[in-house]
């Protein structure tokens, strides 16, 4: 996931970092290049070598984001088990995705969006893909859906800082979820 020579960094993963703390800090729309260049320690030509536009810059930590979930899911394949394993993966990425530095940067990538909608394309294509996945490979396809679909939207709702829900609700959805992708739908 990182390009790291002997420990270090690459430019490309300090670019992105400086970007991600930038965008947490002041958001997406305040974000300069110069500011991301200054913050990662390097010069703006060294910034621009690696993401030429504002634009590349966000594609970047928008591809970042996809496979930090990718990497997340395929780390808790071998600890997840039971029925509908590849419910339970995307359920438990979209919730990893709210929480500490994670939550932050895509609140940012949201605000990104609101820019230039085209930003969230390989977004869109992913979830696309988990989707047909979904359905393919469930053992209760409906039970999968449902518990995604179920999770996204408190997620949603969380992005937008609009959720009604406390940590202890929150907590009895996600057990909610965990026995329908258990159980299925009770007879």
């Amino acid at each position: 996931m990182f390009n790291c020579i002997r420990g270090r960094k690459s430019s490309r993963e300090k670019i992105l970092d400086a970007a991600a703390e930038l965008v947490s800090e002041i958001g997406s729309g305040r974000l300069t290049l110069d500011a991301v260049a200054e913050r990662a320690g390097l010069s703006k030509g060294g910034l621009l070598y690696n993401f030429p536009t504002k634009d590349a810059l966000l594609q970047g930590m928008i591809q970042r984001m996809i496979d930090e979930v990718t990497a997340e899911r395929e780390a808790l394949r071998s600890k997840l088990g039971g029925r509908n394993l590849e419910a339970r993966l995307c359920v438990n990425a979209a919730l990893k995705m709210r929480t500490g530095k994670m939550k932050e940067i895509s609140n940012g990538m949201l605000a990104a969006s609101s820019e230039n909608p085209k930003l969230l394309e390989p977004v869109r294509q992913v979830l696309q893909e988990a989707l047909e996945h979904l359905k393919t490979t469930s053992e209760d396809p409906d039970a999968a859906l449902i518990a995604w679909l179920a999770v996204e939207g408190m997620c949603s709702l969380e992005l937008h800082d609009i959720s009604p829900f406390g940590d202890v609700d929150r907590e009895k959805v996600v057990t909610a979820v965990n026995r329908l992708l258990d159980k299925g739908f009770a007879e």
